[in-house]
């Protein structure tokens, strides 16, 4: 996280915490403000780049603008979202502002949709939108920024698949593999459940797993529920619980010993993630076993 040092005019203070799935830079934008804003938007011009406002306070909403003169002509729209195509310039304004919490992904559309395996048109991702609205994006956008400082190794899958089901739903519709059941295959499921498990509890990316079985991230991550019930990233969460289990039997490891096998940050950060799952603390589950 960092303070940016030379700060727009009416603007106090800004946060910023950003993260890289799936080769997309996502960033988390917070603007502590003090009036009318105008400033314009950092970014790689030579990447898309997709913007969404998660929560604002002021009497005027801050929206997206070409040029610092140019309003934007369309009407106000709750959770708006922006896309601005490479070399697009971008502003900020608002009449009235007092605080700003939004995120950003920057992206080489053209890269991601091959690292995808989405379909071959680009669709409406070349097209400059501002202010539109797709709660679905909206809400994914939320739960991705919300990962951005989450150190377990299950957020590296987690962030994956968000990422691949937003650019999905950005792209084209992705490619049905051809005889496609809608589950992976015996071998392809074996597959996966030894990759996953040879790595343990290291992070372990959505592309890797994909690849393996040679679908697209998407499909792939359809086809995982689809044959376990699961998201990859909630089986592989499950997974390290079901290790700690076998070593809270079977060693006199501390928590923080166990924690620390499994690749949670600490003990407590374990404890509430193994009760979250089991329904009890890993110290009571273990006398409720052992007696």
């Amino acid at each position: 996280m960092s303070n940016a040092p030379d700060l727009p005019e009416n603007v106090a203070m800004v946060k910023t915490s950003n993260r890289s799935w799936n080769g997309v830079q996502v960033e988390r934008h917070e603007y502590t403000c003090t009036g009318r804003v105008l400033f314009p938007v950092e970014r790689d011009e030579a990447l898309t780049w997709l913007g969404a406002q998660l929560e604002e306070v002021g009497s005027d909403h801050i929206q997206a603008r070409l040029a610092p003169d140019t309003p934007n002509p369309h009407d106000y729209t709750p959770r708006p979202l922006y896309i601005a195509p490479a070399d697009m310039a971008l502003w900020a304004h608002s009449a009235d502002a007092r605080y700003l919490r939004c995120a950003t992904f920057s992206f080489d559309a053209r890269l991601l949709q091959e690292r995808l395996g989405l379909s071959d048109a680009l669709g409406t991702i070349d097209i400059p939108r501002f202010g539109f609205a797709d709660d679905r994006v909206w809400t994914l956008i939320g739960l991705l920024t919300d990962a951005i400082d989450n150190p377990d190794p299950t957020a590296q899958l987690y962030g994956d698949s968000l990422t691949a089901a937003i650019a999905a739903r950005l792209f084209e519709r992705p490619r049905q593999p051809k005889g496609s059941e809608g589950k992976l295959s015996p071998i392809q499921l074996r597959d996966a459940m030894g990759y996953l498990e040879a790595r343990m509890p290291a992070r372990v990316e959505l592309a890797a797993l994909a690849e393996l079985a040679g679908l697209s991230q998407s499909h792939y991550s359809r086809a995982f529920k689809a044959s376990t019930g699961m998201a990859p990233y909630q089986w592989q969460l499950q997974s390290r619980v079901e290790r700690a289990k076998d070593l809270l039997l079977n060693t006199n490891g501390r928590l923080q010993d166990v924690a620390e096998a499994t690749g949670f940050a600490d003990a407590v950060h374990f404890g509430r993630t193994f009760r979250k799952i089991t329904g009890a603390t890993p110290a009571a589950w273990r006398v409720d076993r052992l007696g």
